[in-house]
């Protein structure tokens, strides 16, 4: 039997745009992002979900409702790595404090380690594979890739080695063969 879990990361907000690291800051979508938002729901939308979760952030809600899923469970276990000290800094702001800091190696102070993420992944795929069908959950840029390693039991370093744009989805996949990333930053449209 096959299962899988759809993996959409929020629209374009002003500081993902920046390349600021969001975590708590509950930033809306930019009109860009709205539209980007829209043209993944028309990706999705043919597909029946047994059930839709998202984050509880304002980004990954307003990316789930334009796509055309008002209807969602919400779940903090589905937010951003928490950036602590690092919020709304950008990876080269962070590296003149930090030389060679790597996200998914160092983790951030007064906010999560990498293990701690990976921890909160393998508990947000619990809840994913929790449903009777195939889900669809809206999340963040860093946190999908940490749920990608977690879902192929890669190390979490692994993770700093996955790009994902704004509003792209992922599909990760369990079928006879086990588990598989079977589609990585698919742009709809």
């Amino acid at each position: 039997m096959q299962r899988d879990i759809y993996l959409a990361r929020h629209g374009a907000t002003e500081w993902s745009e920046s390349g600021q690291h969001t975590s708590f800051t509950d930033l809306p979508l930019l009109s860009l992002g709205e539209t980007e938002a829209r043209r993944l729901g028309a990706a999705l939308r043919e597909h029946d979900f047994a059930a839709v979760y998202a984050s509880d952030r304002q980004r990954a809600l307003q990316t789930a409702e334009l796509a055309g899923f008002g209807t969602v469970t919400v779940s903090p276990l589905l937010r951003e790595f928490d950036y602590g000290r690092y919020e709304g800094l950008t990876t080269p702001q962070i590296r003149e404090q930090a030389a060679g800091w790597e996200l998914f190696r160092d983790g951030c102070p007064e906010g999560e380690t990498p293990a701690e993420v990976r921890a909160r992944a393998r508990l947000a795929l619990r809840l994913l594979e929790g449903a009777s069908g195939d889900v669809l959950a809206f999340s963040h840029g860093h946190f999908a890739r940490a749920l990608a390693v977690a879902w192929a039991d890669l190390q979490i370093e692994a993770a700093a080695r996955f790009g994902l744009d704004s509003a792209a989805y992922c599909v990760l996949r369990l079928d006879p063969h086990g588990r598989t990333i079977h589609r990585w930053n698919v742009h709809s449209g």
